[in-house]
């Protein structure tokens, strides 16, 4: 049976993710364990040695994490545009019958974990963190979800990687309008202007890397002096490059998959070192019951899963949307705690959340890490307890 070029497409998007979890979890666990023993201060420090990059009258006054974190993560950001625009227009966000669930489930996976760490931080400096639990992490999440097996539908694995791309919008959103700290008018001129010179040459099918990509540094440093997060230039190039449902060799699929190596085995791997080199002191346990920390623990680990599965439920009902083949409610909920697994894009937030207080950053990465950790065991043993529930009826009828 042959397959179409739409599921071999994911096929091959699926198995990219799934090698890049499974690293990104070795290089977390790498990190953690030189943080904490005898190199680890010499190790923490490496990642915040002063890398400044000065060209005529311009410098940019990055340390070697911030290169990575708001320089290299630009380019996960363009890949994740990418995969959106393609989802968009070819693949399960491109019908609104298909795209329904998957929507409002993300909708609910971000509103509940988000109400959460509010409630529990209103009127604190904290507050600033509610974005944190809002966000799932794509390769984290299908490593986790390919340790089960080839007995998964394809069908669930569509579902979460639409879900995360979803949520991964709706972080980028959060970012553009609750983490941008100073704000220069000019700049945001500029680059909104190189954005829409970018969009027309699309529409005059001007197809050359030799143009986007150049133009794609220059719209990230129009960004970054404007205050607002220089990877969104990532995701705004994503869009602007054309994409053509009947064009064999485009370059926005091109493009896309010559970025899943690197960004799925270095960029991924690099930021989780960079940014999971956490010292944890001693008194880490009781700083884990801190309002901040139980927010993001509590909005990853329960919000999520209750999110998704409410609001699906809600929209079955309501007949809005239908689940999947495949599909039933102990999986929906596993679907759902999989997807509190937040990691990168989560510490990410971390860091924009917090810039001003590292200590409040190594908490709330802490809270993350455990909490995803707690997610993606919680969320094998249910799907795995669903699969079983679903052989078991198979073989009796």
């Amino acid at each position: 049976m042959n397959k179409s070029p739409t599921t071999g497409l994911f096929q091959q998007f699926f198995n990219s993710e799934k090698a890049g979890g499974l690293i990104l979890i070795a290089c977390t666990t790498i990190s953690l364990i030189i943080a904490n023993s005898p190199m680890g201060p010499d190790f923490i420090h490496f990642w915040h040695l002063a890398a400044p990059l000065h060209i005529g009258h311009i410098e940019i006054p990055f340390r070697i994490e911030e290169w990575i974190n708001d320089g290299l993560m630009t380019i996960f950001f363009l890949l994740v545009g990418l995969e959106i625009e393609r989802e968009l227009y070819i693949g399960e966000l491109s019908s609104i019958k298909n795209a329904s669930l998957p929507i409002v489930a993300a909708i609910g996976g971000m509103v509940v974990p988000a109400l959460i760490h509010f409630i529990l931080n209103h009127g604190k400096s904290e507050q600033a963190g509610f974005g944190i639990p809002m966000a799932t992490d794509i390769a984290f999440s299908l490593g986790v979800l390919s340790l089960i097996g080839k007995r998964i539908p394809l069908s669930l694995k569509i579902f979460l990687t639409a879900l995360a791309i979803i949520d991964d919008l709706g972080a980028i959103v959060i970012i553009a309008i609750f983490y941008t700290q100073s704000f220069s008018f000019f700049y945001l001129s500029l680059a909104l202007g190189l954005f829409l010179i970018l969009v027309l040459l699309n529409r005059r099918n001007v197809f050359s890397y030799w143009i986007f990509l150049p133009a794609g540094i220059l719209l990230w440093y129009f960004l970054f002096r404007s205050g607002v997060h220089p990877t969104l230039s990532g995701v705004m190039l994503a869009f602007a490059i054309p994409f053509r449902k009947n064009l064999e060799k485009q370059p926005s699929s091109q493009l896309q998959h010559a970025l899943h190596t690197p960004v799925n085995f270095f960029i991924i791997p690099l930021f989780a070192l960079a940014n999971t080199a956490i010292h944890l002191p001693a008194d880490w346990k009781t700083e884990i019951f801190s309002s901040n920390s139980l927010g993001i623990t509590l909005g990853l680990l329960l919000g999520k899963p209750l999110g998704i599965a409410g609001f699906s439920a809600l929209a079955i009902r309501f007949g809005i949307a239908r689940l999947p083949e495949g599909m039933n409610s102990t999986k929906l909920i596993g679907m759902g705690l999989l997807a509190g697994i937040g990691f990168t894009m989560s510490i990410f937030i971390s860091n924009l959340a917090f810039s001003l207080n590292d200590e409040l950053i190594q908490s709330s990465k802490v809270a993350v890490l455990i909490a995803s950790v707690l997610a993606a065991v919680f969320g094998w043993i249910v799907i795995k307890s669903g699969l079983r529930r679903s052989e078991i009826r198979a073989s009796v009828l």
